[in-house]
């Protein structure tokens, strides 16, 4: 399998996730229509915009790759590769005006994710990452830093974001997320990607997600572990494809897949 250039891909993955910002917040702030697709869940002009302006970045530094997008499937590429792209995480919020949504955007490269980006566009926020390069976030006043997870390594004292609850909080996973969420010091529920970038942030020690696809969830394993954490799914196994993740700083990981278990 060829080397890849995981500077360039990283510069890719940020700019693509720029490029899909741009055009959903054109959307955003004159209003968008929304229409319901056979799994009935919500799309809107601003989902395929973003897509297209994603791809178009892609394409353009690495054509032959291939590209799996929510809204457009799989395009053929060199066996391998292919960049995983969801162009509006968040759809629901974004259609009622909240603020936590945006585009992911990962390259997946011999079945392990290599390179990708997020962002909170009504924020302001970009967030970056490739393999050994670190973790990065690009705040409104326009200044990038380095990512890096808390170091809070009690239970008592952390913080927990949960992702969707209607997924979440179902028998049996309710009672033991409730245990969870009782004996952490606070808990959040953000959703959908915001709820992630509060780990990447040191703002949260543990995020919790579960029924998604493979692309809500693509680029934020590179993120949390060039950020110093842990990513793996509710059995610990470090993979974005299970459709469920326990995100976290390490420190507190093991206290939570326990507590996921029912042990």
């Amino acid at each position: 399998m060829p080397e890849l250039d995981l500077q360039k891909a990283m510069d890719t993955a940020r700019r693509a996730a720029e490029a899909a910002s741009a055009a959903s917040l054109a959307h955003f702030r004159r209003g968008v229509r929304v229409e319901v697709k056979p799994d009935r869940t919500p799309v809107t002009q601003a989902d395929r915009d973003s897509e297209a302006a994603i791809l178009a970045v892609v394409r353009e530094a690495f054509p032959d790759h291939g590209f799996l997008g929510e809204e457009t499937g799989a395009h053929a590429g060199v066996a391998g590769t292919r960049w995983i792209v969801d162009p509006l995480d968040g759809t629901k919020g974004f259609t009622r005006g909240r603020g936590f949504w945006g585009a992911l955007v990962a390259l997946e490269h011999g079945g392990r994710v290599v390179a990708g980006a997020m962002a909170l566009p009504a924020l302001g926020e970009t967030y970056w990452a490739a393999k050994g390069l670190g973790a990065w976030m690009r705040a409104a006043d326009g200044a990038p830093s380095r990512l890096a997870v808390s170091r809070i390594g009690e239970w008592q004292d952390a913080t927990l974001s949960f992702g969707e609850p209607h997924v979440l909080f179902r028998p049996p996973m309710l009672e033991r997320l409730a245990a969870l969420a009782l004996s952490a010091q606070a808990a959040r529920c953000y959703g959908d990607l915001a709820g992630c970038a509060l780990v990447l942030q040191g703002k949260a020690e543990a995020w919790i997600e579960m029924g998604v696809q493979i692309w809500d969830l693509a680029p934020l394993q590179i993120l949390v572990e060039e950020a110093g954490g842990t990513f793996t799914d509710l059995d610990g196994k470090p993979t974005h494809a299970s459709g469920s993740c326990v995100a976290s700083n390490g420190l507190v990981h093991p206290h939570v897949l326990k507590a996921l278990a029912g042990k």
